[in-house]
């Protein structure tokens, strides 16, 4: 496959780029290390000079920007099509990388989830918060984002993919360097999704991995929906209790031990 690159096309793709570290208010360094590279690598990135695809996929990522689109401008107009340009008209199919999957697809996830795990660090507490799905057309796919967790500043933002082989979709995260994984059951005709949440939590004087049961519960609204750290005084405490033992207990989920 042939491909033609112009100066313009690369001094857009890095225009792109500076512009986004700005707005994240990251530093060269900071990028680097985002992204698991050398600064010098970043270095000649910003200068348009060639770098690896999996670097340019790695910058994007870190700084939230359109992959495709980027590495369109970076390596110039393609000839022929690439079976990574999956973007589809107006902007209505995912990239391969993310499972392809279209719009139309998956509309039925778009919408507002009460989000429900236990508490990493109280014992019988359950943790219950808000988490809306949209269509971003910008950077076709899936996008969540969560919303009144009892600790706000950890709240995660990012795609989910859709394998086309798998009755399970993976909510990611990726914020400098690190990465947040959900995985669960896709949406079923209860509106529920079912699995485990893996990222790190604040133990004592470090952070330490931890895993748990997940389930997500779409609902139209929230006016009447308990939110925060519930204790098993709450109001419907047990309720959400059972649909995480069911979780486990049905399958959706295995912790398994030593």
């Amino acid at each position: 496959m042939k491909r033609t690159t112009s100066t313009k096309e690369r001094d857009a793709a890095v225009q792109l780029m500076r512009t986004a570290m700005v707005e994240k208010k990251l530093t060269q360094a900071e990028l680097a290390d985002a992204a698991d590279c050398h600064e010098k690598t970043i270095q000649n990135l910003l200068h348009g000079k060639p770098v690896r695809e999996q670097t340019l996929f790695d910058v994007a990522m870190v700084l939230g920007l359109d992959y495709q689109r980027l590495k369109e401008s970076w390596f110039g107009t393609m000839q022929t099509a690439h079976p990574m340009d999956l973007r589809g008209e107006g902007g209505v199919v995912a990239p391969v990388y993310m499972g392809a999957y279209t719009r139309a697809a998956v509309d039925h996830y778009i919408g507002s989830f009460l989000t429900v795990r236990p508490s990493f660090t109280k014992p019988d507490v359950i943790v219950a918060y808000r988490t809306d799905i949209v269509w971003d057309p910008e950077w076709p796919s899936l996008l969540f984002e969560e919303r009144e967790r009892p600790d706000a500043p950890f709240s995660h933002r990012g795609r989910i993919y859709v394998p086309a082989s798998s009755m399970y979709v993976h909510l990611v995260s990726l914020t400098k360097g690190a990465m947040r994984m959900v995985l669960v059951s896709q949406l079923d005709q209860m509106g529920e999704m079912r699995g485990l949440i893996t990222t790190l939590n604040k133990q004592r004087a470090m952070y330490v991995p931890v895993s748990s049961p997940i389930v997500y519960v779409k609902r139209q609204e929230f006016k009447s929906t308990a939110l925060g750290e519930l204790t098993p005084k709450s109001t419907g405490y047990d309720q959400l209790k059972a649909l995480l033992e069911t979780s486990l207990e049905e399958g959706y989920a295995r912790l398994v031990g030593p």
